[in-house]
């Protein structure tokens, strides 16, 4: 019975982390959704519109995203993606429910992509191939994706899915400093930026990243959080100073190393002084 209800523990609690990827997902789709279709989907599209999400017919799906599209070819599509945290065996099934019941309704041609965003490589069936039945989607794992593909974007929250890219095999720490640093640098407002650096370090534990790696974001975030914590105002922190200090450091140095910015656009993004920026360059040499 103890084991029974430790397991039953354990997979609500999975349960809350997957709808916890999944809330900050769809919080940040629509900003990072253009970017995504043109980058890794790989479609230009020059008009597209949302169509409603909600299909019904005999049973009712709510796909993640659904939209009419355009291409440069003059194509008109319709294009359906669903974002992916579990290795699911009957995801090729629930597919091929979504792409009969769109191609009934609209009557268009549809493409359909499922983005995985788990640390392993997905082994999900993407196709059915049952005589006289055909099909396959789309499938990506976005753990196989250049991060660089993504920190592209002018978009904040495009930016932070490269947490969930393939890394490369640089230095970890450089790289995940470069990644907080250019989500910094892209969002508006302090608030903005914290949310982002909090939503990000959610992110990255379906990466498992070694705790030693997710210091920077800690850092930022004391950094971003600084002037809106009265304790901190009231010097009853003191402590707290230190990892702000190398959350400034750490997002100056990362726009000298990774942009071309000027002194005065680095000072003036992370809220420091020329002479701060200054100071940080000269470390570099």
């Amino acid at each position: 019975m103890a084991k029974e209800k430790s397991g039953n523990k354990k997979v609500r609690r999975k349960n809350r982390q997957v709808n916890q990827y999944d809330k900050i997902l769809h919080e940040n789709l629509e900003a990072a959704l253009p970017g995504l279709i043109r980058n890794l989907l790989n479609i230009h599209a020059v008009a597209m519109e949302e169509l409603p999400d909600d299909i019904q017919h005999t049973k009712e799906r709510k796909p993640d995203v659904l939209k009419k599209m355009i291409d440069k070819k003059g194509e008109t599509f319709v294009l359906h993606i669903e974002f992916q945290v579990k290795d699911e065996p009957q995801m090729v099934f629930r597919m091929a429910e979504y792409h009969i019941m769109l191609l009934r309704k609209y009557e268009l041609p549809v493409r359909q992509y499922v983005i995985y965003i788990g640390a392993d490589k997905p082994t999900m069936t993407d196709h059915i191939h049952s005589e006289p039945m055909n099909f396959k989607y789309s499938l990506i794992a976005l753990s196989s994706i250049d991060y660089h593909l993504l920190l592209r974007s002018d978009h904040p929250e495009e930016k932070m899915l490269a947490i969930l890219a393939d890394l490369g095999d640089g230095d970890p720490k450089r790289t995940i400093e470069n990644i907080v640093t250019q989500v910094v640098a892209s969002s508006k407002g302090n608030f903005s930026k914290l949310r982002h650096v909090q939503q990000l370090r959610i992110l990255a534990q379906l990466r498992n990243l070694a705790s030693d790696n997710l210091e920077i974001m800690d850092s930022v975030a004391n950094y971003m959080s600084e002037e809106k914590d009265i304790f901190y105002r009231r010097g009853e922190l003191k402590g707290i100073a230190k990892g702000v200090e190398k959350g400034k450091a750490a997002v100056v140095k990362n726009l000298l190393l990774n942009t071309d910015f000027t002194i005065a656009k680095i000072a003036a993004l992370s809220d420091v002084t020329e002479a701060f920026v200054k100071k940080v360059k000269k470390t570099l040499k």
